[in-house]
C-alpha cells in the first residue's frame, strides 16, 4: 500500500487507499491551527495584490528585523526560508556526503533531505509509549555522526523535551563536533515553552528551525525561518536561491508576529481541547502520547496495527494522519490534530461507535 508521505491533500489518500473522498469530510491530517489565519491577513490582502508587481527583498530584512526584536537575537543570526521545508533542505545539502543521526519517530523530511544529498544516515529510535528522550542511550553514537536532528515539540508524538535534556544533548554534541539541528516548527503551541535561542550564542552548533506555516494557519504561504551562528547562516545562505521567499510571504510574516494576542488565545484553546479530548479517550480505553501541543498519537490497544481503525474513520469523512512511514511506530497508531470543538465532538462521537462495537477481538 502506497500511502502519501505527508498530511493534507486527502484526496491522494483517498485514492491510495481505493475509496473515494466524500463531499464532506474532516482532516485531522493536517497540524495546523483551527482558528485558521489571523483576521488582519484578511484585512490587508488588497495590500498585498498591491506588492505583487514589486520584486521581494532578497534578504527579508524587515522581518528579520522584526523576528529579532521578538526573539532577543540579532539579524545575522537569521535566515528567512520557504517554509521549515526548504530549510531542512538547505541544512542537509551542507550536510552533503556526511554522516547524520536522527531521532525517531520524526518528521520524514530530515530523510528525504539527507538521502538526497548521500548523507550516511544512523538512527536513534524511541520507544513507545512514552517515547522518554534519555540522551545518555545515544551519546555513544555521537562520535560517529556530523549532525543530529532532533524535533522539539516532537513531531509525530506531540511530546515536549524539558530544556535540561535538550541542553545535554546539544553539550554532548559540541564535545564530538557534531551539529544539533533542532526542529521548533511547534513551539508556539506551548504555554510554557523555555526558548532554546539565548544559548545560540554559546553553543555554535546549535541550529533552530521555525515555522510559521502552523500557528498561523498559512501553509498555502510557505514561511519560516533559522536561527544560528552567524557562520552557519552564511553557509546556508550561499546554498539558497535568491529569490527563495516571495512578498507576500515576507509581508504575511511581518503582520501575523504583529499578533501576540492571537497566540495567547490560540494555546489556552489547545488546551482546554486536548484535557477534553484525552479525558474522553481515558475513559474509552484508548492510548494516546502526553502530547502538549495541537497533535497527538492515539491508538486502539485492542489493535495491534491500526488499519482497520483507520478505515472505519475513512468511511466516515474522519481523516488521520497514518504512521506508516514513521520508523518504529510503523501503523501501530494514528496522528490527530487538535481541530475546532465541533470537529473534535464529532471524532469522539465516531470513536465511541467503534469502541462500542470493537471492545473486544
Amino acid at each position: 500500500m502506497n500511502l502519501p508521505s505527508h498530511g493534507s491533500n486527502p484526496h491522494y489518500l483517498y485514492e491510495a487507499m481505493g475509496r473515494t473522498l466524500p463531499k464532506h469530510y474532516i482532516d485531522f491530517s493536517a497540524n495546523i491551527n483551527p482558528f485558521g489565519p489571523p483576521p488582519e491577513l484578511n484585512d490587508q490582502w488588497q495590500n498585498f495584490f498591491q506588492e505583487i508587481m514589486v520584486y521581494p527583498d532578497p534578504h527579508g530584512l524587515q522581518l528579520k528585523e522584526r523576528i529579532a526584536r521578538i526573539e532577543r537575537t540579532t539579524v545575522d543570526n537569521l535566515l528567512i526560508g520557504n517554509g521549515g521545508a526548504e530549510l531542512i533542505a538547505l541544512v542537509a545539502r551542507m550536510m552533503a556526503g556526511k554522516k547524520v543521526c536522527i531521532v525517531e519517530p520524526t518528521f520524514s523530511e530530515y530523510e528525504t533531505a539527507c538521502r538526497a544529498n548521500h548523507c550516511e544516515i544512523l538512527y536513534h529510535q524511541l520507544v513507545e509509549p512514552d517515547f522518554s528522550l534519555n540522551p545518555h542511550s545515544f551519546c555513544s553514537m555521537l562520535d560517529e555522526v556530523d549532525a543530529l536532528f532532533l524535533c522539539n515539540p516532537n513531531n509525530p508524538t506531540g511530546i515536549y523535551y524539558q530544556t535540561s535534556t535538550i541542553l545535554s544533548i546539544i553539550e554532548a554534541c559540541e564535545k564530538c563536533d557534531c551539529l544539533v539541528i533542532l526542529d521548533e516548527a511547534f513551539f508556539d503551541f506551548l504555554i510554557d515553552y523555555d526558548s532554546l535561542i539565548p544559548y545560540i550564542n554559546k553553543y555554535e552548533n546549535l541550529l533552530i528551525i521555525r515555522s510559521m506555516t502552523k500557528m498561523y494557519a498559512i501553509p498555502g504561504i510557505r514561511l519560516g525561518y533559522l536561527i544560528a551562528w552567524p557562520t552557519i547562516i552564511s553557509k546556508l545562505r550561499g546554498l539558497q536561491s535568491q529569490w527563495n521567499t516571495n512578498t507576500i510571504a515576507l509581508m504575511t510574516g511581518e503582520i501575523c508576529l504583529q499578533n501576540e494576542s492571537f497566540v495567547q488565545k490560540t494555546q489556552l484553546f489547545i488546551s482546554s481541547e486536548r484535557k477534553r479530548l484525552f479525558d474522553f479517550f481515558k475513559q474509552s480505553a484508548y492510548v494516546f502520547t502526553q502530547s502538549e501541543v495541537n497533535f497527538y498519537l492515539l491508538r486502539d490497544p485492542l489493535l495491534d496495527k491500526q488499519l482497520l481503525l483507520f478505515e472505519f474513520l475513512l468511511d466516515r469523512g474522519m481523516i488521520p494522519r497514518h504512521t506508516m512511514n514513521f520508523p518504529g511506530i510503523e501503523g501501530r497508531w494514528l496522528r490527530f490534530a487538535i481541530k475546532g470543538a465541533e470537529d473534535n465532538n464529532q471524532l469522539m462521537e465516531a470513536l465511541s461507535i467503534w469502541r462500542k462495537h470493537h471492545s473486544s477481538l
